[in-house]
């Protein structure tokens, strides 16, 4: 009979451990969290030291008989679940839920699923860490206090069924703050301006670009400045002033955090925050391979370290002098600094074996757990080789007092890009022209002059914001993907190819947060309370005194708000439609897909209509109603209340004014009226903003 019990957190990793602790370890699971605060009620004693009020999940009463049953049994009982705060978590409400007072009871963590790292895991064995275990507390109270005092205030000013969170709130704000960007932004006119010039004794042309004049650079604004500029060099004689050779490092990537994995997988392989954490738990529990059984592949995957293990070190150096040669090893490797708190226990997330390459696994493994594990594996790699080299050459020619410049990378060794290359490394390797010197003889064949706009900050993909929340220092390796789920499922935010974009509802939610709640959804404050946590992990803060000293402020907004706020209606609006059924005037509802015409006479009536926003305006082209509406994804856009016979539709708001110079239609950004005619480019400050100030 199995002497010594093992509780794991997944139950998809029994069996992997299973197999490397043999017949003296019975190995059970919890699935997860067994404690949690009750969903009827706050569940914090705000009157008593704010003491939290634990009871035993729904559903997990079998679970914890079972494992009760195997704790009788054993002489030794290892609580290993997951290596971070969430997992420290889970197993000091194992301790208690099970009663393990009496028992010897020892805390586990490996940070992947191998027999070297298990066995190693049981020789250190130690003590719960409370400071780990505070910290989560300190999240999960924090989170609790703000989610039931503020998401009824919600349900009051504007429907029921939303929520209020301490990071998703945060996250929305940066999204609704972002588009408030693009809507407000002006585009700049410049223009670039390329000259072809005759190489002689060669047939193929050359192509530079304008510089400017002498040592200075310049920027071209409009088209009669370019005018001018070729019309300064109708006589001018092009010669080489400068040819110059020098030599580019470019360094190899970091391995994966989960934040940079979450970005990489977004953009090379399209793939949710949400899944990409899904299959690399998979990755992490262990895979069926042939001949080996189930084997965890990869190592822990909630890790903000870029760290890695001597040992791994040392697996990296022999795959790569076997596999590539000792030229691309890397002469030394360095860790990422970080301003913020890493989570240095663990290791970045890297394969666990480098002899288990992609092309041996592929026929093991689904297709997306293989494409994700092939990009684990290669990055780990390319992190570990050494750097890229360029020779760089550039050239400036020169015309009168004008200078043009033509430039290109020639990659004369590959490094690390032999295994990985990024979206940012894909630049064209380009040589120049071989007879180019200083001598050759220049002739003029032709201008190429274009007109650019300067372009407004890009919609937060999932990847950027992943990306914008870690550098702003808000959120966690595990907390960042399930905040960018809830505001999706919420529907405060939509995505439409890849973008993210806020809908009504969420512009709606946004706004009551910054009215009446500006602490909550305050960028340095959320990154503030961040380090707070990350300062009760380190043993520096006591958890209780961040919550005495949130909760009473929390307290009084929702107090203050309750009286003050006025209700944000979003729905059962009065309209000026008749119901073609029984002639009641309709009224606007919101719906999961937006507002919609109800009939008040529900449910007698069931009549529904689609519902469009009427705007005041005049459509340009046929001078029906100007309407908002909304794609199939939730974003609002401008359009004729007559299509599909009218096509006109803008995504800024139309005005009842045409544009002074071309006669087109003006449309609101920001404090400007611009032109909807991008090639005209005309724009005047509004006269709303004349008022305002």
């Amino acid at each position: 009979m199995a002497k010594y019990l093992v509780i794991l957190e997944s139950p998809a990793k029994i069996k992997t451990v299973k197999k490397i602790l043999g017949a003296n370890y019975e190995v059970a699971a919890s699935n997860g969290h067994v404690r949690d605060l009750p969903k009827s009620s706050m569940g914090i004693d705000v009157e008593h030291d704010y003491e939290p009020k634990y009871i035993t999940i729904r559903g997990k009463g079998g679970i914890l008989a079972s494992l009760r049953k195997e704790v009788k049994k054993a002489e030794k009982i290892y609580l290993a679940t997951d290596p971070d705060r969430e997992g420290e978590a889970i197993s000091w409400h194992l301790y208690h839920a099970l009663k393990l007072e009496d028992k010897k009871v020892y805390r586990i963590t490996f940070n992947e699923i191998t027999r070297n790292a298990v066995r190693e895991s049981l020789k250190n064995a130690h003590e719960i860490n409370m400071n780990l275990v505070d910290a989560q507390q300190a999240r999960r109270v924090l989170d609790r206090m703000v989610g039931y005092r503020i998401s009824p205030l919600l349900w009051a000013k504007i429907k029921r069924g939303l929520s209020a969170g301490r990071v998703q709130s945060v996250a929305l704000r940066i999204i609704c703050d972002r588009e408030e960007e693009i809507n407000a932004f002006i585009p700049e006119e410049y223009w670039s301006l390329d000259v072809n010039l005759k190489v002689k004794g060669e047939k193929k042309p050359i192509t530079a670009k304008y510089y400017g004049t002498g040592k200075q650079k310049a920027s071209i604004t409009s088209g009669e400045q370019a005018d001018q500029i070729q019309k300064e060099l109708e006589q001018a004689q092009y010669h080489v002033s400068e040819i110059k050779v020098g030599e580019r490092l470019k360094k190899p990537p970091f391995p994966f955090t989960t934040s940079t994995l979450q970005q990489e997988a977004s953009k090379q392989l399209n793939f949710s925050t949400q899944k990409t954490m899904r299959l690399a738990q998979q990755l992490y529990e262990g895979v069926d391979i042939k001949g080996e059984g189930t084997v965890g592949l990869i190592t822990y995957l909630r890790t903000d370290s870029t760290r890695v293990s001597e040992e791994a070190e040392k697996m990296a150096a022999d795959y790569i002098a076997k596999a590539y040669g000792e030229n691309y090893l890397a002469a030394q490797t360095k860790e990422k600094k970080n301003t913020q708190k890493i989570q240095d226990a663990h290791e970045a997330i890297r394969p666990t074996d480098l002899n288990r390459t992609p092309i041996a696994l592929k026929d093991e493994l689904p297709r997306d757990l293989f494409r994700l594990y092939q990009l684990i594996w290669k990055r780990f790699v390319a992190s570990r080789m050494s750097e890229a080299k360029y020779e760089t050459t550039t050239v400036k020619i020169a015309a009168d007092q004008h200078i043009f410049t033509l430039s290109a990378a020639n990659r004369k060794f590959d490094g690390f890009m032999s295994v990985y290359v990024s979206d940012e490394d894909k630049e064209e390797d380009g040589v120049l022209h071989t007879g180019l010197t200083k001598e050759s003889e220049l002739s003029f064949v032709s201008f190429d002059a274009k007109q650019h706009f300067t372009q407004p900050p890009a919609h937060y993909t999932e990847a950027s914001l992943v990306k914008a929340l870690e550098e702003l220092g808000i959120g966690r390796p595990s907390t960042i993907s399930p905040t960018i789920t809830t505001i999706l499922a919420r529907r405060y935010v939509e995505k439409e190819n890849k973008n993210l974009y806020v809908t009504e509802l969420g512009e709606v939610v946004n706004q009551m947060m910054k009215e009446a709640f500006p602490t909550i959804v305050d960028v340095n404050f959320t990154a503030n309370m961040e380090a707070l946590l990350d300062g009760v992990e380190e043993g520096t803060v006591k958890w209780k005194t961040i919550i005495e000293n949130f909760y009473p402020d929390l307290d009084e907004a929702v107090k203050q708000a309750e009286e003050n706020l006025g209700e944000y209606t979003i729905a059962d609006e009065v309209s000026d439609e008749v119901c073609s059924v029984c002639g009641r005037q309709m009224v606007i509802k919101y719906g999961a897909f937006g507002r919609f015409l109800a009939c008040p006479g529900f449910p007698e009536c069931k009549n529904t209509m689609p519902y469009f926003e009427k705007t005041g305006v005049q459509c340009p082209k046929c001078g029906k109603d100007i309407v908002i509406k909304k794609t199939r994804k939730g974003r609002r856009y401008y359009g004729c209340i007559g299509n599909p016979e009218c096509d006109f539709m803008s995504w800024q708001k139309p005005v009842n004014e045409k544009c002074p110079k071309c006669g087109d239609v003006m449309l609101a950004k920001g404090k400007e009226l611009v032109c909807a005619n991008e090639q005209c480019g005309y724009h005047v400050l509004s006269e709303l903003s004349h008022k305002s100030e």
